[in-house]
C-alpha cells in the first residue's frame, strides 16, 4: 500500500549540500580496512541511505560496505570531515558507477535544518526518499566525576559542560536523525518483505560495561540501547524497523593513532578473534542486518565475547 507523498520541508540544499564532483583525479590512498569481502553480487541496490558520521571510522566502513554492494549513500558529517570523505571516494571508486552513489552533505546532527538537508538530497541525487539510516556520529570524553589535581592536590569536578555535549551528540543527535529520516521512510511503498525500511543506531559496550572515566559516554551509549525498543516499537505499525549495534574495541582513527604495543595490548584483552575489530566487519553486520527483514528491536554486541573491566 502507498503512503501519500512526504511534503517537502522549507530549507535551501544548495546552502550546506556538496555534490561530489564525479571524475575525480585517480591516485592511490590507503585503504579504509583490510578485511572487506570480494562484492560478487549487489545485494543492497534497493538501499537510499544517510550515513551520519560516515566521512570516517565505522561510518566510512558502513558506506564503503552499502556502495560496494550496490547501494546509495548521503553522508552527513562536519565540513571538517571534507578531506576524509575525499580519500574514502578514492578507496570506493570502482571505475564504473559507484562515485554516482556517495555524495557529501555538511550536516550537523543535533541541527534539523541540516539533517533536513541531507534527506532533501537523497531526492535531489538520486531521485527517491530514504529507506536507511545508519547513526555513527559521535563524541567520546575521559572524564572522573572526580578526580584530583596532580599539582595542586585540589578536587575537580566533571565539567557539566561536557556531560550535556556529550549527551546532546550522542542521544539528541541519534534520536534527531532517527525521527527525522523515519518520516521519509514512512512515505515509501511497503516492501514484499512486509516494511519500508530501517534506522540502524550506533551504542557501544560501554553502554553496559562501563570503565573510570566513562560516566558521560556510557550514560549516552545506555540511552541509545534504551531508545531501541520503544522506537522500534512507536515505528512498527510504518513498517520502520529499529536495530542497535553496540561495539567493542575497533580499530577506528581513535585507536588506530595510538602505539602498535598499545593496540596489541588492547585486542589482546579480546577472548576470540583476540585482536581489535576491524572497521569493515561493522560494515558487514549493517549489511546482514539491512537484509534480514526480522532483525529489529534489538541491540547486538559485535566485540568478541569481550566484558570491560573496571579501568
Amino acid at each position: 500500500k502507498k503512503n501519500p507523498p512526504y511534503k517537502k520541508h522549507k530549507s535551501d540544499v544548495s546552502t550546506c549540500c556538496v555534490t561530489a564532483d564525479n571524475n575525480p583525479k585517480k591516485s592511490k590512498v590507503e585503504t579504509v580496512d583490510s578485511v572487506q569481502p570480494n562484492i560478487t553480487t549487489k545485494m543492497l541496490r534497493h538501499i537510499t541511505a544517510i550515513v551520519s558520521g560516515g566521512a570516517s571510522g565505522l561510518g566510512a566502513a558502513t558506506v564503503k560496505h552499502i556502495v560496494s554492494n550496490g547501494g546509495k549513500v548521503i553522508v552527513a558529517d562536519l565540513e571538517h570531515q571534507l578531506d576524509s570523505f575525499e580519500v574514502l571516494r578514492k578507496d570506493i571508486d570502482d571505475g564504473v558507477d559507484s562515485l554516482e552513489r556517495i555524495q557529501f552533505c555538511k550536516t550537523d546532527v543535533i541541527s534539523e535544518n541540516q539533517v533536513t538537508c541531507a534527506l532533501d538530497m537523497a531526492v535531489t541525487a538520486y531521485g527517491e526518499q530514504v529507506n536507511a539510516a545508519v547513526n555513527c556520529a559521535g563524541v567520546a570524553i575521559a572524564r572522573k566525576t572526580l578526580s584530583m589535581s596532580k599539582d595542586t592536590g585540589a578536587t575537580r569536578l566533571h565539567s557539566l559542560d561536557e556531560f550535556e555535549k556529550t549527551m546532546n551528540i550522542n542521544v539528541v543527535g541519534t534520536f534527531n536523525v532517527a525521527r527525522l529520516a523515519a518520516q521519509r521512510i514512512s512515505s515509501r511503498d511497503l516492501m514484499e518483505n512486509g516494511t519500508r525500511g530501517i534506522i540502524i543506531n550506533t551504542a557501544s559496550i560501554a553502554a553496559y560495561d562501563g570503565q573510570v572515566g566513562q560516566v558521560a559516554y556510557s550514560a549516552s551509549k545506555g540511552a541509545i540501547v534504551g531508545m531501541t525498543l520503544p522506537l522500534a516499537r512507536d515505528l512498527a505499525p510504518y513498517g520502520i524497523r529499529v536495530v542497535t549495534i553496540a561495539p567493542g574495541l575497533f580499530k577506528t582513527p581513535l585507536l588506530a593513532g595510538l602505539p602498535e604495543k598499545v593496540q596489541e595490548e588492547l585486542g589482546s584483552s579480546v577472548p576470540c578473534p583476540s585482536r581489535l575489530g576491524q572497521p569493515a566487519e561493522f560494515g558487514m553486520l549493517v549489511g546482514s542486518i539491512l537484509t534480514n527483514p526480522m532483525i529489529n528491536g534489538e541491540t547486538i554486541r559485535l566485540d568478541g565475547a569481550l566484558r570491560m573491566p573496571p579501568s
